[in-house]
């Protein structure tokens, strides 16, 4: 059963994630935690283990309270224990779920109409083993528990908890932030509820905008991208701000956008964070995971800096971080586009986090006698930035898979000279340095290109390859 995609499930509340399915995810995955017992529960919260006990949370979306209240269901009469711990980010569920399981109610970046269900085990999302054991539950359509073991719900309220703890882990890197201006767009996700106060507790003077939570996403689009965030972009650049950050729906996304109200590639982001690391770690082999489609800025820093990269699959950087690990390597960072985990802090993508390391290394980059904006400019500085662009090709999801195959030969034969890599979709590999990868969207009806190049031969190496994807898409619909 094709139910989970590159970060769980997700789409529409009408029509894909319905409260049935909520129900029948929430019974499989209490199905399965029953199962599994005091073996998923390696962690301990307070010096206790709760193995049969589901932490479940959702986001501020309008559809979450039917969705969570189905998910409980299928999870009670599964025979777990349900802890209700309310809206919060998606970092702060993942937090409440060590030692025990989590399930949360979100759609992250996508549209109001979206909704999704994410399922943790001890604070690191399902890897594909698990989600293909709940899919197989799902359409078996098991019978509830006998109904003298049905669980029972509680309430929790761990966001303080979390806030605390992102606050005292950022204070190991960077500066203190002693009043440094930030702007920070929740984009009326919950974000709001954990980023501006952390910085706050550091130091900062934070302005939030789109600051109180609404699921319909009345300030801007739930995504955050260069056009959703210009009236961020427009106030950073006319004010005397540090930085400006932005989140999606969930909060496990950050943006950085330096005080000219420019968006800082999302790779150079990734590429600061993970020399940091590499850099801070005593480790004698440290490792920075990442994905496929993660510029070669990434690889440059972390040699420079004395660490290695390893590559996974895009969505699955906590099983990269498990077989780095199984390796004898150190993670010390793991990231794809947007998305950070910190391990030193725990297994989950963390943009709460992410938003307060990066305040920190920027007040430590900034000279004492600079302009605000001085601390993101050097904290780039070592990044070579290539042109890097990405484009999303029409793909009904139907048609994918037979687009891919195609494109397993089309892409090949059209860049002789390059080295092919399928195990993440098609990648390309020129003598000349340049790349470009193409891989289907998990959670989107889309084919993405991935290309990175010099100046001078960027657009072209986009629009052949987009060409081609196009050639691909439409001989699989005919």
């Amino acid at each position: 059963m094709d139910l989970f995609g590159t970060a769980g499930i997700r789409g529409s509340a009408t029509e894909r994630v319905t409260p049935e399915l909520a129900t029948a995810v929430g019974r499989a995955v209490g199905r399965h935690v029953v199962d599994a017992g005091d073996a998923d529960a390696d962690a301990a919260v307070d010096g206790t283990t709760h193995a049969a006990e589901v932490v479940v949370g959702r986001d501020g979306r309008t559809t979450g309270p039917a969705l969570a209240a189905a998910v409980e269901a299928g999870l009670l009469s599964a025979g777990v224990d349900v802890v209700r711990v309310g809206v919060l980010p998606t970092p702060a569920l993942a937090f409440a779920s060590r030692g025990r399981h989590g399930v949360m109610l979100t759609a992250s970046h996508n549209p109001p109409e979206d909704n999704g269900i994410k399922c943790f085990v001890d604070g690191v999302e399902y890897d594909r083993e698990r989600e293909r054991a709940v899919a197989a539950t799902v359409e078996a359509d098991p019978s509830p528990a006998p109904a003298g073991r049905w669980g029972e719900s509680t309430t929790a309220a761990p966001l303080g908890g979390y806030r605390d703890a992102v606050a005292a882990y950022a204070r190991r890197y960077g500066a203190p932030l002693d009043g440094l201006p930030v702007a920070v767009d929740c984009g009326n996700g919950v974000g709001g509820r954990a980023t501006p106060q952390v910085l706050r507790a550091l130091g900062a003077r934070v302005v939030a905008l789109n600051g109180n939570v609404d699921g319909h996403f009345p300030g801007r689009a739930s995504k955050p991208t260069p056009e959703s965030l210009g009236d961020l972009r427009r106030f950073v650049a006319d004010g005397a701000f540090a930085l400006g950050l932005a989140h999606d729906g969930d909060g496990d996304r950050v943006v950085v956008v330096d005080a000219e109200g420019d968006v800082v590639h999302e790779d150079t982001v990734v590429a600061i964070l993970a020399d940091h690391y590499v850099r801070a770690s005593d480790a004698a082999d440290p490792v920075v995971v990442t994905t496929p489609n993660a510029s070669a800025r990434i690889d440059e820093r972390v040699a420079a800096a004395g660490g290695r990269v390893e590559r996974v699959r895009l969505g699955a950087l906590h099983e990269g971080i498990a077989a780095a690990r199984a390796a004898g390597g150190t993670v010390v960072f793991a990231a794809e586009p947007w998305k950070h985990v910190h391990p030193a802090f725990g297994g989950w993508i963390d943009g709460v986090v992410s938003a307060a390391t990066v305040a920190r290394l920027v007040a430590a980059a900034a000279p004492d006698d600079a302009d605000p904006g001085a601390g993101v400019s050097a904290l780039r500085e070592p990044v070579t930035e290539r042109p890097y662009e990405k484009v999303s090709v029409d793909c009904p999801d139907d048609l994918k898979a037979a687009t891919m195959a195609d494109l397993e030969s089309r892409l090949p034969a059209a860049f002789p000279d390059a080295a092919v890599d399928t195990d993440h979709g098609v990648r390309i590999d020129r003598p000349d340095g340049s790349w470009t990868l193409v891989r289907p969207s998990g959670t989107e009806p889309y084919v993405r290109v991935y290309a990175e190049a010099e100046a001078d031969a960027i657009d072209d190496l986009v629009a052949e390859t987009v060409d081609l994807v196009r050639e691909a898409v439409d001989a699989a619909g005919a």
